[in-house]
């Protein structure tokens, strides 16, 4: 997709005028790169860090309309969520799959039963389907028999979808890339540039990629667009726009399937604040989330959870399992986002409107907020919103597809399972086929215990703009968060396998080795508080 010069092929076009110019590459970026070329723009998009590398890569993996945002009036957010929602899954099977849920009710939760049933009515009929029913408790049970069964009412089933975020956006800017659109990872924006009378007009930008770090390079656009998400004020501050947004951090905990064995989604109230938490299957492992705190420190990139928060989702975790008796030796990794709000200076940071804004101060047009779901509406609203300093284009189709369709009937290695071959079609697309033409049959295996197969590293290491070795395991595969110590066990399986496609040398490899173990170590793993197993990465064990 990316060829190996591809940075050096975009800053050679950098001196020429961009029709639009997007600061930021995750889904909201992502999704405007994609409805942008369709208009046969010339757009750039820029990212500073990685394509998806923040909130994007960190979310809770769910496409969803937004169910519990019916409590909070939001019923325009959740009609757009529930409709892209059924969009997508009839164009991503394979990235976006349903899910199936249940809503639990206990004695003593602040919400009754029969207030979730309407909800689910109103929301089933929101997306022109019933898929709700109401279960007592012996049959939620009989559903799920993990469940305490003490103080348990009963409770419904419903569905929503859930994906891999971070492949979603990156399927968005590959099929933009491949319709004319460029797009770059690892190029800060420092600073916006302006006309004499202060109106943006283009960016100064800095490579941060390790073989040129530092060159930088101007670049002019009729039209710029902030994407940035959580970082969005940051940016605004360069033409003194005064901070608007609230950045709440969203944790999550990681349990081996083992360990927390779901076959759905289970949602239900925190006995200590009456918050929905859930925890479901995904990828082979089982996520337990979310919180939503005020974050309290200055933004990083990569976020980490806090020890309230792990207690917090624990205490969840017990209180509806305890026949597991969760604690924290059982934890595999974790992983924190920051979803930037509109701040109303609400005293819950749920109570926040989570509906995408828009501003257009001084020539820079924001856009912000909004939901992973309706990234594509999100791209609509903000190009309508800057069409007449745009060239003219050709006519766009409100209900065009969102993702490309993928090649049928393409032969793959008979031994993969009808799961297995959709899933590769969801994830890589039209790629699908160069990804196949690559690498050998016996690529075609997984990971260890994992869906992942050893065939998608050798190509996101050829083909996906992978700079850094934490670019690879925690966003174009996702081994960082379902293999025990980040993967540390088959690192030496990986490094045969990806560092000739890199052109790494063995410095640089143990270089980003190191660099990918402390990142992990620091940002995605809570220390178990008795443990035998080593808390260093031994690049000497493999497992294949």
């Amino acid at each position: 997709m990316w060829e190996k010069n591809y940075r050096d092929q975009i800053w050679a076009q950098f001196d020429r005028e961009w029709d639009l110019l997007i600061i930021g590459g995750g889904i909201t970026g992502a999704g405007i790169l994609r409805e942008a070329t369709r208009l046969g723009l010339r757009v750039l998009l820029l990212e500073a860090h990685d394509f998806a590398s923040g909130a994007s890569s960190r979310s809770s993996k769910l496409v969803h309309g937004g169910f519990r945002y019916l409590r909070n009036g939001q019923i325009k957010l959740t009609y757009e969520s529930v409709r892209e929602r059924e969009r997508l899954l009839k164009e991503g099977r394979g990235l976006v799959n349903k899910l199936g849920f249940l809503l639990v009710n206990f004695h003593g939760d602040a919400i009754p039963g029969w207030v979730f049933g309407a909800g689910l009515t109103l929301y089933d009929l929101l997306a022109f389907q019933w898929g709700h029913r109401r279960y007592d408790a012996y049959d939620i049970h009989d559903l799920c028999p993990l469940l305490t069964e003490e103080d348990l009412i009963g409770g419904f089933r419903y569905f929503d979808a859930q994906t891999d975020d971070a492949r979603l956006a990156l399927r968005l800017i590959q099929e933009a890339v491949r319709g004319g659109g460029s797009a770059l990872n690892y190029a800060r924006v420092s600073h916006l540039m302006t006309t004499r009378s202060g109106e943006v007009c283009g960016a100064i930008v800095e490579d941060l990629a390790p073989e040129h770090f530092g060159r930088n390079a101007e670049v002019k656009a009729k039209v710029v667009i902030n994407a940035s998400g959580a970082w969005a004020d940051d940016l605004r501050a360069h033409i003194r726009g005064r901070p608007r947004l609230r950045r709440l951090r969203g944790s999550h905990l990681i349990f081996p399937a083992a360990r927390l064995p779901l076959t759905r989604s289970v949602s239900f109230l925190h006995p200590s604040d009456q918050r929905p938490v859930f925890a479901f299957p995904w990828e082979g492992v089982t996520l337990l989330g979310t919180t939503d705190v005020d974050l309290d420190e200055p933004m990083r990139t990569d976020p980490s959870i806090s020890q309230k928060e792990t207690e917090y989702l624990l205490q969840a975790a017990q209180y509806a399992f305890p026949c597991l008796e969760l604690g924290y030796n059982d934890i595999q990794a974790t992983f924190a986002g920051v979803r930037p709000v509109v701040n109303t200076g609400k005293s819950n940071p749920s109570k926040e409107s989570r509906e995408h804004v828009l501003w257009h101060e001084n020539g820079l047009l924001t856009i912000t907020g909004g939901k992973l779901t309706t990234f594509r509406l999100m791209a609509h609203d903000a190009l309508r919103r800057v069409r007449r300093y745009l060239p003219e284009t050709k006519p766009r189709t409100h209900n065009s597809r969102v993702l490309d369709e993928p090649p049928a009937d393409m032969p793959m290695p008979a031994h993969l399972t009808p799961a297995a071959k959709v899933r590769l079609l969801g994830r890589y697309g039209q790629d699908t086929i160069n990804l196949l033409s690559i690498s050998p049959e016996k690529e075609f295996t997984p990971v260890a215990n994992t869906s992942t197969l050893w065939a998608e590293l050798r190509w996101a290491a050829r083909a996906e703009a992978v700079v850094h070795l934490d670019d690879l395991l925690l966003r174009r595969v996702r081994l960082g968060l379902l293999l025990p110590r980040g993967g540390a066990d088959c690192m030496e399986s990986i490094r045969k396998l990806v560092q000739p496609e890199l052109g790494w040398d063995d410095s640089r490899w143990e270089v980003e080795v190191n660099t990918y173990a402390n990142l992990w170590n620091q940002c995605y793993y809570i220390r178990p508080l008795i443990s035998s197993k080593p808390d260093n990465f031994d690049n000497r064990s493999s497992q294949s």
